[in-house]
């Protein structure tokens, strides 16, 4: 090959650094010190011809060229990284997954086990929070997060957007429920931040207004036990309640659903090269697919 190659290690400290544009950042994720990562980039601006980083009052920011090298620099690099897992046998590594606390209990943890099972080598690190991970400057692999509109502003793949109904334990009312106005008798819970039993009610024509929450009583999972130990009635995904309905847990009260958001994957780009998370990826978007239905 004719063509002139940077050193792979300045390349790597380059693409690194750019992603942060920061230094101290690229150090920190490749574990060496600052004067090596500056080195590395000199050197290879030096190679290069060409000013890959512009120094700032505090820190520095890519230059134009710089910003065109890390798009294909990043690009190359993955492809390597791929190429090299094809050769490298079963897959291994960790992988970090962070899931809205909801639907990581009811959904996610208990279909792991299959995947456990089909990639033994792989360490699933599931963390579960309502924050929602930078997953480009690894906080997390992996995240799933719920999307009040159905999308988010990022690429994102769909995992769920089944409809919302209403539940109740089946003691709470053993007569069972013949008209919506005897869920006005009981505590209302939901599981997200939104006036969703005004949603509801006015998608069944009723007056949204007898039926809107104010306050925020309990968050979703706390909602959601609340449900199970008789407290009241919950309104909530059916993604996440239909495990409890099938073992008897819980009773629908109502077949009256809301379409309201949709659960989505996220994943950096930098977990791309990663062939641990791309398998996770898939395994969910497949685990998954009877939780995706078409809406009008």
């Amino acid at each position: 090959m004719s063509a002139r190659l940077p050193p792979l290690n300045a390349l790597k400290a380059f693409e690194v650094a750019g992603r942060y544009e920061n230094f101290s950042q690229a150090a920190k994720e490749l574990g060496v010190s600052h004067s090596a990562i500056s080195r590395h980039v000199r050197g290879l601006e030096h190679q290069l011809g060409v000013a890959l980083f512009r120094d700032l009052p505090r820190g520095v920011t890519l230059t134009a060229e710089g910003r065109a090298y890390l798009a294909k620099a990043s690009a190359g690099l993955e492809l390597i990284a791929q190429a090299t897992e094809e050769l490298a046998g079963p897959v291994r590594g960790r992988i970090v997954v962070s899931c809205e606390p909801r639907f990581a209990r009811s959904v996610l943890v208990p279909l792991l086990s299959e995947f456990y099972a089909r990639h033994p080598e792989v360490d699933v690190r599931l963390e579960s929070s309502r924050t929602l991970v930078d997953v480009e400057h690894y906080e997390a692999d992996i995240a799933l997060r719920f999307a009040a509109h159905g999308q988010l502003d990022v690429p994102s793949d769909m995992v769920s957007n089944l409809p919302m109904y209403v539940y109740a334990a089946p003691d709470l009312r053993p007569e069972g429920w013949s008209d919506v106005s005897q869920l006005l008798e009981y505590r209302r819970f939901r599981d997200r931040n939104a006036d969703v039993w005004r949603l509801w009610a006015e998608a069944q024509g009723l007056d949204g207004d007898v039926w809107s929450l104010a306050g925020w009583r309990l968050q979703a999972e706390l909602a959601y036990e609340a449900c199970l130990c008789g407290q009241g009635v919950y309104l909530g995904g059916s993604d996440c309640a239909d495990r409890d309905v099938a073992a008897g847990r819980l009773v629908r009260c109502f077949d009256f659903p809301l379409h309201d958001g949709a659960i989505r994957l996220i994943m950096g780009a930098q977990a791309e090269r990663k062939k641990a998370a791309r398998l996770f990826r898939s395994w969910v978007l497949s685990a998954t697919q009877k939780f995706r239905v078409e809406t009008v």
